[in-house]
């Protein structure tokens, strides 16, 4: 299956739209682990295994590897999470950005080193610097659209000229981008900020197909249900993610399998609100 029917069907088997962000910092490990950095793939996949049946996706971030050299336990990880949870796509969440030889370097990171389903992107160079990643079909390429850092209106919010009346917002020339042209194989998803649900609804307005990567959630104060309401669409998927709210809900747990006991009390929970907060 390629990315969105992975996606799809993960989904409609786990009843979920919750992904898992997996941001290993060893300084919050449990216990005995506490500032190991050689326990990130002990610590990554004991959630894993907690929350497989509970999500539609998992989403490792690759600086929280590289930066304690830890990317052959990203490796191992990705390999076992799809051992374990096989049709659960993994995300690669490295918001690569670059051209020509560069940007096929990078595809092959994600793609053939690290084996994920889908990779974040950013797309302020151009269709061209998207190029590389979609030649390896099926997978999928995300978008970073509306993010949800504050900071992010000072470029995404800026006003284009443009022939559409009034002008157009970066973000919204971004969505319609990705809905249209640039999506010439399927494979585009975009990423937008659960606290902003307001753009969640204006880019799934511009975007009504495409799958939305919805960070925000948990730690950063998004809310659940405003986010569902605003980016659900019958066919539509949308992958809301969690990582702090989940991964250290029992950091101050000791005893084996506390933590990852913790974390499935919060992953379930959240599933449950985001499930209640989709429409009838």
């Amino acid at each position: 299956m390629n990315f969105r029917e992975q996606l799809v069907a993960a989904q409609a088997r786990g009843a979920s739209l919750l992904c898992v962000g997996l941001d290993p910092e060893p300084a919050k490990f449990p216990g005995p682990w506490k500032d190991d950095a050689t326990r990130i793939f002990d610590f990554c996949a004991g959630i894993v295994d907690a929350t497989r049946d509970l999500v539609c996706a998992f989403k490792p971030q690759i600086a929280y590897f590289a930066a304690q050299r830890a990317e052959d336990q990203l490796e191992r990880l990705i390999a076992h999470i799809h051992t374990v949870a096989p049709g659960v796509p993994v995300i690669l969440d490295a918001k690569r950005g670059d051209i020509g030889a560069t940007a096929e370097q990078y595809a092959r990171e994600a793609f053939e080193r690290y084996a994920a389903d889908a990779l974040t992107l950013s797309p302020f160079m151009g269709l061209d610097s998207l190029e590389p990643y979609m030649r390896y079909a099926g997978r999928g390429l995300i978008l970073l659209c509306r993010t949800s850092n504050p900071g992010g209106s000072e470029l995404q919010a800026q006003r284009l000229v443009s022939d559409i009346p009034g002008g157009e917002l970066l973000y919204e020339r971004i969505a319609r981008l990705a809905a249209g042209a640039w999506n010439r194989g399927g494979q585009i998803g975009l990423v937008v900020g659960a606290t902003y649900p307001h753009e969640v609804a204006r880019v799934r307005a511009l975007a009504p197909t495409l799958p939305l990567l919805i960070p925000g959630i948990g730690a950063q104060g998004g809310d659940a249900q405003a986010t569902v309401r605003a980016g659900w669409r019958a066919g539509a998927p949308i992958i809301v993610s969690s990582s702090r709210a989940v991964l250290y809900a029992g950091s101050a747990l000791a005893g084996e399998g506390g933590f990852a006991a913790a974390a499935r009390g919060v992953a379930l929970a959240t599933r449950d609100a985001l499930q209640r907060a989709r429409p009838a």
